[in-house]
C-alpha cells in the first residue's frame, strides 16, 4: 500500500510538523526560563535561533528533494527529529549547565545572552533544522502539475499554519501546566514518531530500525518524565510549573523558600521560628512605620506581586492593626502560599495582573508594595511613569509606596537609577536603602510633604521586639534621599530587560571573578583544586 497516493497523509505530515515546531519553541522558553529567565531577550534568542534552523532546513530540504525525491529520507529525518526532541528532557539541562559553566570561565560580558544563545543553538537547531526540511520536500511530493501547484502549496501552508496554531495553544494552556515541560517534549516527539512509523509500516520498510528507534524513544520517555530542572539538588520539597513560572519549594530546619529560578533568586520565604527573614521583606517593614502604624487605628495594605505572601505574613506577626490584600497573577503560587507558607486565610488574594487590578478598582490604601520583579523579568508595564502614577492615585493621604529592586547595580545608568528616576518623576519624596548582604535595594515613596522619615522616627521603638526595633533604627541611620535624574521610563519606552541583563552580568562577574582568574592562570586542574 502506498500511503502517499492520498495527499491527505502529506497534509497531515505538514500539520504535525508545524505543530511540533511551535511546541518545541514554547518548550524551549520553559526549558531555558529557570536558568536564564523568561524575558523578552531570551524569547528573542529562541525565535531567532529557530528561524535560523528553519531557514537552513528549508534550503537543505529543497535541494535534497530535487536531488533524491525518495520520501523515505524525509520520514527518516522526522524520526531523528522525534528522538532528538525526546532526548531534550533527559540531556537538555546538563547541556545548559555545562555551557553556562564554561562561559562563566571565559566570557566577561553578556554572559546570560551568550549562554542562552549557545544553549539554544546546541539543543534546538538540529531537530528544527530537520523539521524545516518538511515543507519543501512535501511540495515535491504533492505538486502534480503547474496547473494546480498554487492550490496544493496553499493547502500545505494552511496545514502547517493550523498545526502551528494548535501547537501554540496546547503547550501553553494544556500540557505544560498539566504535566510539565519534559512531558510536553515527549508528547510531541511521540506524535512525530507515530507519523513516521505509519509511513514505514505502510511501506513495510526499515521495520527493524523503526523498532530500535521506538525502543530508544521509550527509554527517553522513562528517564525524561522524571527529570528535574535542579538535578543537582536533592532537597526539593516541591517542583512544578504553571502557565507563568517554573516553581520550586525548598525546606530545611529553619525555613521554607520559593524560587522561580534554579540558579539564583528567592521569591518568598517562611521563617519557621517566626523571626525576621534577614532579607528585603524586613526592610520593607519600614513602610508601616512611615505610614504611622502606631498612631493610626488601622492601615490598609495592598501587595502587587503577592507571591506566597511573605511580606503580609511577616507584618501580621508584628502589627495587629494592619490588613492586607494581595494581587498575584499565578494561581499555582497562590495555592503554594496556603500549603507551604502559612499565609493566613484572612488575607485576600486576587488572581489578576497588578496594573490591571489597579485600573479595575477605586479603593485607596495606606501602603502599596510593588514586588512583581524577578531577576531580569521586570514587567515593563509595571516600571513606567504611567504605572507609578496609577499607584499614587490609589494611595490615601500620607500613604507610602514601597518597592523592592532586586538588582543593585553600580553607575548612574543602572536599572535601579532608571526605576528611581521614574518613581521620582511621580512622587515628591523618594528614599532608598541598601538591603544588607544582598543585591536588593528597598525604595520608599510618597507625596511631597508626607515627611516619611519624621513619621517613621515617631513610630519606631514602641514594639517590644528588640530585633525589629534595632533594624528600624539601622534603616533610619542608613536610608538616603534619592536624588533624581532624567532617566524616565514610559509605557512607550522602558528598556528594563536590557538594563536588568546588564545588572545581572555585573553581579555574576563579581561573584565568579576569583574563579575566572584561577582558571585563566592554572587551568581546569587549578580550578578543581580551588573548589575542593
Amino acid at each position: 500500500m502506498n500511503i502517499l497516493k492520498s495527499k491527505i497523509f502529506l497534509y497531515l505530515t505538514e500539520f504535525f510538523a508545524g505543530m511540533s515546531v511551535m511546541a518545541a519553541e514554547l518548550g524551549a522558553s520553559r526549558l531555558l526560563a529557570p536558568y536564564f529567565s523568561s524575558s523578552q531577550i531570551v524569547w528573542t534568542i529562541i525565535i531567532g535561533t529557530i528561524m535560523i534552523a528553519m531557514a537552513l532546513g528549508n534550503i537543505y530540504g529543497g535541494r535534497s528533494a530535487d536531488k533524491d525525491p525518495d520520501p523515505d529520507r524525509l520520514y527518516s529525518r522526522i524520526i531523528v527529529a522525534a528522538l532528538w526532541l525526546a532526548a531534550i528532557p533527559v540531556l537538555g539541562k546538563y547541556i545548559i549547565v555545562g555551557i553556562s559553566g564554561l562561559l562563566i570561565l571565559t566570557v566577561s560580558t553578556g554572559l546570560l545572552i551568550w549562554a542562552a544563545f549557545a544553549a539554544c543553538m546546541a539543543i534546538f537547531v538540529f531537530p528544527l533544522f530537520l523539521l524545516g526540511t518538511v515543507t519543501p520536500s512535501l511540495v515535491k511530493y504533492t505538486v502534480d502539475s503547474l496547473d494546480s501547484s498554487g492550490r496544493t502549496v496553499g493547502i500545505l501552508n494552511a496545514s502547517n499554519t493550523i498545526g502551528s496554531i494548535i501547537g501554540t495553544f496546547v503547550p501553553t494552556f494544556v500540557t505544560i501546566p498539566a504535566v510539565g515541560t519534559s512531558a510536553t517534549f515527549l508528547i510531541f516527539a511521540f506524535i512525530l514518531f507515530l507519523l513516521a512509523a505509519v509511513y514505514f509500516i505502510s511501506k513495510k520498510k526499515k521495520l527493524i530500525k523503526l523498532a530500535i528507534s521506538f525502543a530508544v524513544l521509550v527509554i527517553f520517555c522513562i528517564f525524561g518524565a522524571v527529570s528535574s530542572f535542579a538535578f543537582w539538588d536533592g532537597d526539593i520539597e516541591y517542583e512544578g510549573e504553571s502557565v507563568y513560572n517554573y516553581l520550586q519549594v525548598k525546606e530545611d530546619e529553619s525555613s521554607v523558600i520559593l524560587s522561580t529560578n534554579v540558579l539564583f533568586g528567592v521569591q518568598s520565604m517562611l521563617v519557621k521560628s517566626g523571626g525576621l527573614t534577614g532579607m528585603y521583606y524586613d526592610y520593607a517593614m519600614a513602610a508601616p512605620y512611615m505610614a504611622g502604624i502606631n498612631s493610626r487605628e488601622k492601615l490598609d495594605a495592598l501587595i502587587l506581586g503577592m507571591g506566597t505572601g511573605t511580606y503580609a505574613t511577616q507584618c501580621l506577626k508584628y502589627f495587629d492593626n494592619i490588613s492586607f490584600e494581595g494581587v498575584e497573577i499565578d494561581e499555582k503560587i497562590i495555592d503554594l502560599s496556603r500549603k507551604y507558607f502559612e499565609l493566613p486565610d484572612g488575607v485576600k488574594v486576587t488572581l489578576y495582573d497588578g496594573r490591571a487590578y489597579l485600573n479595575a478598582i477605586d479603593k485607596k490604601y495606606d501602603i502599596i508594595m510593588v514586588d512583581a520583579y524577578q531577576d531580569i523579568t521586570i514587567p515593563f508595564q509595571m516600571s513606567s511613569k504611567e504605572f507609578f502614577t496609577l499607584v499614587k492615585d490609589h494611595l490615601n493621604p500620607g500613604g507610602v509606596m514601597v518597592m523592592n529592586m532586586n538588582m543593585r547595580s553600580g553607575g548612574e545608568n543602572g536599572i535601579n537609577s532608571y526605576l528611581g528616576d521614574t518613581v521620582a518623576s511621580v512622587f515628591g519624596e523618594v528614599y532608598t536603602v541598601d538591603v544588607g548582604l544582598s543585591s536588593n535595594v528597598e525604595l520608599f515613596a510618597a507625596e511631597s510633604g508626607t515627611e516619611l522619615l519624621r513619621v517613621m522616627t515617631e513610630n519606631v521603638g514602641v514594639e517590644e521586639n528588640a530585633q525589629l526595633n534595632s533594624l528600624m533604627t539601622d534603616i533610619l541611620e542608613s536610608i538616603e534621599e534619592y536624588v533624581p535624574g532624567d532617566r524616565i521610563m514610559t509605557d512607550d519606552q522602558a528598556p528594563v530587560e536590557l538594563l536588568g541583563m546588564k545588572a545581572i552580568d555585573g553581579i555574576i562577574s563579581e561573584e565568579t571573578g576569583y574563579y575566572r582568574k584561577v582558571f585563566k592562570r592554572y587551568g581546569f586542574k587549578g580550578l578543581i583544586e580551588s573548589l575542593s
